[in-house]
């Protein structure tokens, strides 16, 4: 190209592959807000750069290297659990691409338009996963961390966790990136701050599968490209708090992205093949342009990205140095620890797992224990495992290389529920305090969680509270049941009570979903949703910890779970979503078919019971509500050993019971009911 690149001082390159366009400029400015007086510094490495770069480009154009340049790389995967915790199978396909992208191997090549498939270059670099951490730890290149700067993917996700820059390429796969796709630091920026040297990426553009997608599956090329001193092929500029040239802006054809095979352009972001936007054939295919068909780089943007790792500036030149290769043991791995994970932890009786080898490195030996599975042994790296009995499960793996084995169990690892399921409503008012065994809370690891209360409730003594105002925004909290047979019922209704306040005027944006599902949780779907003023049951904001009055709690019913959903593998999940609110109540859960306890005569059906088996607790409900009622328990030989009374729900102490069958008669005024139960 005809023009000497102005190279921007802009630290902060960004690129949007499709979906997502580059907006860079607030980024830009507040590098230079958050860092006064650091413009000279860089302006001063980007000349010696310019240098060296001109310099190497004039004595290796032309030439081969013998071997390929090798970057060691780690991925920090920052999250607060959900679809940002993406798996390593899909951070190892990203590596795929990298390697292909950069060597020429990418499928697409084939599809490079013939004006630049001759100058469409193999740029020699490949990547591969660190294997041995900065303390000398054996690791797998990936770390993971939860925290709430996920959700804004800027330089402070750097502050969690940084590995020497010098030595590894790090990675940060975020919720969001700055409201990008992904941004990089140039060289010339990355020697000025090392603790911002590194890319951050939002996930949904890492590898083309889980989260990730093909046509986004190139975006860490892009950004590697800046990492190694590419410019987008329409240029830049340097001026200290200017902006980059705009995309498909036409005084762009006065800028040059200091690469002489890249013809100038505007920039495009869509992917038309003739474009001729500055009097010559634009490379569209390019992979530092933002249209949405990369496939190439250009040997003069190869020779650049090599000069970039020859020199000292942010310490390229160290990267593939035989010492940092054995210092971060990327070509000798060596195994060091047993790991693994599966598909799903929570099932039915009769569903199959998919377990997968973690361990980590250079693996080529399994012994897999599974407890209540079938296979109960494996030796596969990968096995699918069966489980048809309800329980929970641990499972035991023990890997190797051959010479050095390590094991790992981990308990309670799989929970299988009862297939069909329990023919019982969901009848839960959390009177007790303790978690009923019908709901199961999902953990994720945040920092809020479910726990029984005495401090509030409607008509009783305690509900469930989730404590909300400890939670990161964007945590995830779920109650899921367990599994109900629902064949034989004519309607379902569901109702609830809850309450939830805001801590100050501001806008949350929490919500409270009911989600259900017909197979055992194999796929769910939503059938209420309260956000905004529809989950607020106070008006005025409340600072401390949420404490509602008995004015301050709504119900809410949930009529259209349809026929469709009343299997004999029926669950339901409550999850709610924080989003910067103050503390959420949630009490009398009843899940039940209103014709059956809307019958005029007492019957049996009036009267639930559970868990039955039971063990030390056993519930009671009377869907009827007849008043005053009243309970006694019988042994085999017609023996009084217990009564009491209760209105609607209660539960009552079994642990001194002996193991047996018992009956257990229910009394109104004129009437009575008796069902049997048994005490393990």
């Amino acid at each position: 190209m005809k023009k000497l690149l102005l190279f921007s001082l802009l630290s902060l390159t960004a690129f949007a592959y499709a979906q997502q366009y580059c907006g860079t400029d607030e980024m830009h400015y507040k590098m230079y807000a958050d860092r006064p007086g650091i413009a000279k510094k860089v302006f001063q490495n980007h000349l010696q750069l310019e240098a060296f770069t001109k310099a190497y480009t004039a004595n290796n154009k032309g030439k081969s290297r013998a071997a390929l340049y090798t970057i060691p790389v780690v991925f920090h995967v920052i999250h607060i659990n959900g679809d940002g915790n993406i798996s390593d199978a899909q951070i190892h396909d990203q590596m795929r691409i990298l390697n292909e992208d950069y060597q020429k191997l990418n499928a697409d090549t084939a599809n490079t338009i013939t004006a630049f498939k001759g100058i469409a270059a193999d740029c020699q670099i490949e990547f591969k996963l660190a294997q041995i951490d900065p303390d000398g730890n054996c690791t797998k290149g990936i770390t993971r961390h939860y925290d709430g700067r996920t959700l804004v993917g800027d330089h402070s996700v750097k502050e969690i966790i940084h590995w020497d820059p010098s030595m590894y390429l790090n990675v940060y796969v975020c919720e969001e990136a700055a409201g990008l796709a992904g941004h990089a630091l140039l060289p010339s920026a990355a020697d000025t701050i090392s603790e911002w040297d590194g890319i951050v990426i939002a996930h949904s553009y890492v590898g083309d599968i889980g989260t990730g997608d093909p046509s986004r599956s190139v975006v860490l090329t892009h950004e590697i490209g800046h990492y190694l001193n590419l410019q987008h092929v329409w240029g830049g500029n340097n001026v200290p708090g200017y902006p980059y040239l705009p995309v498909n802006d036409a005084g762009n054809c006065a800028y040059d992205d200091g690469v002489t095979d890249t013809p100038n352009t505007i920039g495009w972001s869509s992917c038309n093949l003739s474009h001729q936007s500055c009097g010559t054939l634009d490379n569209v295919q390019n992979f530092m342009e933002y249209a949405y068909c990369p496939t190439m780089f250009t040997e003069g943007q190869k020779l650049r990205m090599h000069a970039a790792l020859n020199s000292s500036i942010a310490n390229r030149n160290n990267l593939w140095s035989a010492a940092n290769l054995v210092a971060t043991g990327v070509n000798n791995p060596v195994y060091c620890a047993a790991d693994f994970s599966q598909d799903k932890d929570l099932i039915c009786e009769g569903i199959t797992v998919q377990y997968e080898d973690a361990s980590y490195n250079d693996v080529s030996e399994w012994n897999w224990t599974f407890e209540g599975g079938t296979p109960a042994t494996s030796t596969d790296e990968n096995p699918t495992v069966t489980y048809s009995t309800a329980g929970t499960y641990y499972v035991k793996l023990v890997s190797g290389d051959g010479n050095s084995y390590d094991s790992i169990t981990k308990t309670s690892v799989i929970t299988v529920l009862p297939s069909p399921g329990i023919a019982n409503s969901l009848i839960e008012g959390f009177e007790g305090n303790v978690l009923p065994t019908q709901l199961l809370p999902l953990d994720e690891g945040g920092y809020a969680d479910w726990s029984i209360t005495d401090s509030a409730a409607v008509n009783s003594n305690y509900s469930l509270r989730l404590n909300n105002l400890d939670a990161m925004a964007g945590e995830r909290n779920q109650l899921t049941s367990e599994v109900l047979d629902l064949t034989g019922i004519s309607d379902l209704e569901l109702s609830f009570d809850y309450a939830f306040a805001k801590p100050t005027s501001d806008a949350v944006t929490d919500n409270f979903r009911v989600w259900v599902s017909k197979d055992c949780g194999e796929n769910w779907a939503i059938r209420k949703q309260l956000n905004g003023t529809s989950l607020l049951t106070k008006s005025d904001s409340v600072i401390a910890p949420f404490v509602p009055t008995a004015s301050e709690w709504k119900n809410s019913t949930v009529s259209n779970i349809t026929a469709s959903y009343w299997t004999d593998e029926f669950r339901i999940m409550f999850e709610f979503n924080s989003g910067g609110g103050n503390d959420f109540y949630l009490d009398n859960i009843n899940l039940y078919d209103p014709n059956m306890a809307g019958v005029n005569l007492l019957e049996e059906r009036d009267f639930r019971l559970f868990p039955n088996p039971t063990q030390d607790v056993l519930h009671l409900i009377n869907l009827k509500q007849s008043s005053p009622t009243s309970y006694s328990i019988y042994n085999c030989l017609g023996e009084l050993l217990q009564s009491g009374s209760f209105s609607k729900q209660t539960q009552i102490n079994t642990s001194e019971l002996p193991p047996g069958t018992y009956l257990i008669q229910f009394n109104t005024i004129d009437q009575s009911v008796t069902k049997k139960f048994n005490k393990i």
